[in-house]
């Protein structure tokens, strides 16, 4: 397992996109089942507001850098071999490198009919990939009901790879609260937000090269600035405060026992 970064009190997976894919291979394979949060700037500042949101995030498998910021601070904190490992490329990746394995999955999430179209547009991408199931949840918490039958659903079709769409901090607190129901079922759940949108086309995505440099926000930002201006003109201020009391050591963020020993 790769070392764990403390940013702002959130462990932060130092690793790649290549070192990710091999461990939720093996992982998919043995059956060990957990969740995976890929989680950015959004994420670690909700986790400052929220402390049973940063468990989630300390409670998880691996807890990827999404964010170029995240990758600068793993790499300072630990040095080596990090990158992004940004949610559309991890599920591109799975999904490519689960063919020959015939490794199956399930997509959960997005808009009306968008996790039928990401599947869609991922088989005709990697010709024999296996979709064990899609379904579109309704813009709402499920009741237990609803949560139950989704869970038998998933026990019986023991998919390998269980897609979330929900968006941060939606999607992992319904992971936290689902993976229990499908322990027995050896399912890895991935919270990946907006990969839907992006790789179903429905949304466009940053040029590569907006990516690389840390400047996703300001693309995302000018696609929809009534939704997105509150998360990107505050947050990341106050993000890059915080972080900067932190390296100075002027306010400790310590993270949880638990992850600490992890």
């Amino acid at each position: 397992m790769p070392p764990k970064v403390n940013v702002l009190g959130v462990g932060v997976s130092a690793m790649n996109l290549r070192v990710a894919t091999t461990l939720l291979l093996d992982a998919a394979r043995a059956g060990r089942g957990g969740y995976v949060c890929v989680t950015g700037v959004h994420g670690v500042s909700e986790a400052q507001r929220d402390a049973g949101f940063k468990r989630i995030l300390n409670d998880a498998f691996l807890n990827t850098t999404d964010g170029m910021p995240l990758v600068w601070l793993a790499k300072w904190r630990a040095g080596g071999d990090i990158g992004r490992v940004y949610g559309p490329d991890l599920m591109l990746a799975l999904c490519e490198a689960g063919v020959e394995d015939g490794l199956t999955h399930f997509f959960y999430g997005g808009g009306e009919g968008t996790a039928g179209l990401l599947a869609e547009k991922l088989g005709a991408r990697f010709p024999g990939l296996k979709v064990a199931g899609v379904k579109t949840p309704p813009f709402r918490e499920l009741d237990p009901s609803e949560l139950a039958v989704l869970a038998a659903r998933v026990n019986m079709l023991k998919p390998r790879f269980f897609w979330v769409g929900l968006g941060a901090p939606k999607q992992e607190k319904f992971m936290a609260q689902f993976a229990p129901r499908i322990a027995a079922s050896g399912t890895v759940l991935l919270g990946v937000g907006a990969a839907f949108d992006f790789l179903s086309g429905r949304a466009r995505q940053a040029p590569r090269w907006m990516r690389r440099c840390g400047l996703e926000w300001f693309f995302r930002l000018c696609m929809e600035p009534r939704r997105l201006w509150r998360r990107y003109l505050i947050n990341n201020p106050l993000f890059v405060l915080r972080v900067a009391l932190q390296l100075l050591g002027l306010k400790r963020y310590p993270l949880e026992e638990t992850q600490r020993k992890g």
